[in-house]
């Protein structure tokens, strides 16, 4: 059996997603998980919807879909910034929304104070809640939509360090599998993807916390984090994006409510 090597990896497919001149929204689109998201569905013939706070990074990555795409630049955790979401698609429509953002700072519970608490409270979950009870009617109303969540593989194994992760991203879990089941019979699917290590941007913060705690340098610390997932590497940005434009697309219909890990096996549970 051949094996496609891992440095020719590509996110082309036979499968038909149908995503064509669908709309979708992408939050953190200017890097990381987010820009591969946002590019894959612009490639498939999506119209997206490119939110970040780097206006300038989103027409420079985006240039070449700019027929495709609309911008807005902003915050996500500013009311001004949900409002320009929801008056973009309350009656132009779209088909589904990649949640996404950046995660809190890192820190043991010892470690931290109640004004962590409250800034990761506004910066990882009350934004998705505000804008989930945005967008989640809009779907209802037009009897589809795909609603995803992007979170971490903490809401399955807690990370050390990453105490406030570890407790806000478990808690949009919660809600999400209970809008899930609220809205299943509607036509809207929601969520989770749980990924592991991945050599994107949102990792240097990890691996500079545990070289700083182990007092070793980045590179060992890059290299043991590597050594700790059984597929012997970390996970590419596109290779998480075929999932979730997957997710996005009607082909999964049939799968809501779930939590899915994307973490090359990392998780040691049986139901990682």
């Amino acid at each position: 059996m051949n094996q496609v090597p891992i440095n020719e990896f590509s996110t082309s497919t036979q499968m038909d997603l149908k995503l064509t001149n669908q709309r979708f929204i992408v939050c953190g689109a200017s890097s990381g998980f987010g820009e591969a998201v946002a590019r894959l569905l612009l490639t498939e013939g999506a119209r997206v919807i490119l939110v970040a706070r780097r206006e300038e990074l989103l027409h420079d990555k985006f240039g070449d879909f700019e027929h495709q795409s609309e911008i807005i630049a902003g915050s996500l955790t500013s009311e001004k910034t949900l409002d320009r979401i929801f008056n973009s698609v309350q009656n132009q429509g779209f088909h589904g929304v990649f949640i996404n953002a950046g995660g809190p700072s890192t820190g043991t519970p010892l470690e931290t104070r109640m004004s962590d608490w409250d800034e990761a409270w506004q910066s990882v979950m009350r934004w998705k809640i505000d804008l989930s009870l945005r967008l989640a009617p809009l779907l209802v109303n037009n009897g589809y939509g795909r609603i995803l969540f992007l979170e971490s593989q903490s809401v399955k194994q807690p990370l050390p360090a990453l105490t406030l992760s570890n407790a806000f991203r478990a808690a949009v879990v919660g809600f999400a599998k209970t809008l899930a089941l609220e809205i299943a019979a509607k036509g809207v699917t929601v969520n989770v993807l749980a990924p592991g290590s991945h050599a994107t941007p949102a990792i240097e913060r990890v691996i500079k916390n545990k070289s700083s705690q182990e007092n070793i340098s980045y590179e060992e610390a890059k290299m043991t984090m590597e050594k700790n997932i059984p597929v012997g590497r970390m996970g590419k940005g596109e290779e998480l994006a075929s999932l979730a434009v997957y997710l996005l697309s009607e082909h999964s219909s049939f799968i809501t409510g779930q939590t899915i890990s994307h973490d090359g096996g990392s998780i040691s549970g049986i139901f990682g």
